[in-house]
């Protein structure tokens, strides 16, 4: 996978701009709020059909005009690619996208065309936060790898939203709740099983693979230590049930079943894969809670290498890999080895620093309130 040129139209504080990427390491140079971001934003907009800030597309448009638009220029398995997406302020129309010049009608079959490993300062939190963070990474991952497992859990978000509802409004509609409440169970049960699989083997196959970029990120006095990834799926059962998923439906099922009075008193679902977790331990203790700042930094740096590593294995190549400000986090060690990790990738990387330390070769490109030169 390469990214060759991105096009930017009024997107963020970005007129009219072009730029183009080496097959290596590329850095964004430049101050704080000056556009850097703001590129690694678009590119992702490609990979995944919406922002990483969180924003709403209407929140990227260059203010005072009408409309903003990316078209990314890559190759995909030998093959020169475009996607092209523009964003109207206008709330009546959707932003459209076209690919290789015909028309996506959902973003859903975009995702998984242009693949792209994110890393921010936000993803070293994935250790020691809650549990939608790392539910968050098994999603990302798992849908630019398998298409029908962003289709489930589409589908099992619509669903658990109904189901929802329905909780809500029992105490005043309870013959409602009870004529219904069976049939919206049985399909997210359904959905469910499907997405707890597809997690549950991403965390096995990717946990030899974590461990071994781990111990090449670590400090020497770390090395002897050892990670290990559990699926803490919410069905309540042993980790490789998940993948028979015919077990898996039947226990969401039974879940969703037997405890009513108690998601009434709620007010919501208290059971499905929206209740998921990954557990991290470091030499059998859980990481949350024992762990060093630079012992969850250097397992969020394997974690995320991982993540390329596993798309290479099943797609026959890496990834791109997006680095929005992450070496200012990193000691001179961990910076070191991650850059060692990923020479031989193409990285774009964002850089406040005006004396980049950096062993290997790679192209630098100045950022300045939207302008983007090299």
């Amino acid at each position: 996978m390469l990214c060759k040129k991105v096009e930017l139209q009024n997107f963020r504080n970005a007129e009219c701009e072009t730029v183009t990427f080496d097959s290596g390491i590329n850095v964004l140079h430049g101050e704080n709020a000056q556009g850097k971001t703001n590129l690694l934003e678009a590119i992702y907009y490609v990979s995944l059909g919406k922002s990483f800030r969180g924003s709403k597309d209407a929140e990227i448009i260059r203010f005072g005009e009408e409309y903003a638009a990316i078209s990314l220029d890559f190759i995909a398995q030998g093959r020169e690619q475009n996607v092209t997406m523009r964003f109207s302020d206008n709330a009546r129309q959707k932003k459209t996208v076209t690919h290789n010049g015909v028309k996506i009608t959902k973003l859903s079959e975009l995702v998984g065309e242009f693949r792209a490993v994110l890393f921010s300062p936000d993803h070293l939190q994935m250790i020691k936060d809650g549990p939608s963070l790392r539910r968050n990474y098994l999603d990302v991952a798992i849908s630019q790898l398998r298409p029908m497992y962003l289709h489930s859990l589409q589908k099992y978000n619509k669903i658990l939203l109904n189901r929802n509802k329905l909780i809500k409004n029992a105490e005043e509609d309870r013959a409602t709740f009870d004529s219904t409440v069976d049939f919206w169970s049985a399909q997210l049960a359904h959905e469910a099983a499907i997405i707890a699989k597809a997690r549950a083997e991403y965390v096995q196959k990717s946990g030899d693979i974590i461990a071994e970029f781990y111990r090449r990120m670590c400090q020497s006095g770390e090395i002897d230590e050892t990670p290990e990834l559990i699926y803490a799926g919410s069905a309540k059962q042993e980790g490789e049930l998940y993948f028979d998923t015919e077990v898996t439906e039947k226990n969401f099922l039974r879940l969703l079943t037997d405890f009513h009075e108690r998601e009434i008193a709620a007010g919501s679902t208290l059971y499905g894969i929206h209740k998921d977790d990954i557990l991290i331990n470091l030499n059998g203790k859980n990481t949350r809670l024992y762990s060093s700042q630079g012992q969850q930094r250097s397992l969020a740096l394997a974690m995320k290498l991982a993540e390329g590593e596993i798309c290479r294995m099943d797609c026959g190549e890496y990834p791109v890999f997006l680095f929005d400000d992450v070496f200012s986090e990193l000691d001179s060690i961990r910076r070191r080895n991650l850059l060692r990790e990923i020479a031989d990738r193409q990285v774009i990387i964002t850089s406040c620093e005006s004396d980049m330390d950096f062993d290997i070769p790679y192209r630098r490109i100045e950022v300045t309130k939207g302008k983007y030169k090299s």
